[in-house]
């Protein structure tokens, strides 16, 4: 082979490669724009069912936790004896039910937004332990310490409450 079949060989080769390498790339940006297309579809149409179940687990968790708020705690969960132990039992035992009945919400929100909702489950019962220790005798003395310590506080589940609604507010 000649120098010259050799360059004859390159000039017909050089515009078959370009092509190809052209028609290579359109198909893999087609490809790709297909394969997001249709990622898109999917989670728009799993968003449509998934939605109005992701928020009735948080409308749940805000039921929960209003009725574990202290002020509507006690007065919702009144006093069987005037033994203050019994009523701080009745108390953390009527939190810790609500909350298991409400523990399948946590699959269908982020696992911040289930932390916070169990940090003031918590601190809401250590509230109740910690009033308990006071020197009250009796159920109903109990009851008026419980809300006379919270209402200087800030509620536990006030400051959860408000990061679910926020936490709604992105799901838009």
């Amino acid at each position: 082979m000649t120098s010259d079949q050799i360059f004859q060989l390159f000039a017909y080769l050089l515009p078959s490669i370009v092509t190809g390498a052209i028609a290579f790339y359109f198909f893999r940006m087609h490809t790709n724009n297909e394969e997001g297309r249709r990622r898109f579809l999917l989670h728009k149409d799993s968003q449509k069912d998934t939605l109005p179940i992701r928020l009735q687990a948080y409308e749940r968790m805000a039921l929960f936790l209003e009725r574990i708020a202290i002020p509507s705690l006690v007065v919702r969960v009144a006093p069987k004896s005037q033994d203050k132990d019994a009523y701080e039992n009745l108390l953390i035992k009527s939190i810790e039910t609500e909350f298991d009945h409400n523990l399948t919400q946590q699959i269908y929100m982020t696992d911040e937004c289930w932390n916070i909702i169990k940090a003031a489950k918590n601190a809401t019962v250590q509230m109740i332990r910690k009033a308990a220790m006071s020197q009250s005798e009796t159920a109903d003395k109990l009851r008026e310490d419980i809300l006379n310590d919270t209402m200087e506080k800030a509620s536990p589940s006030a400051t959860a409450l408000s990061f679910v609604k926020k936490e709604i507010g992105e799901l838009w």
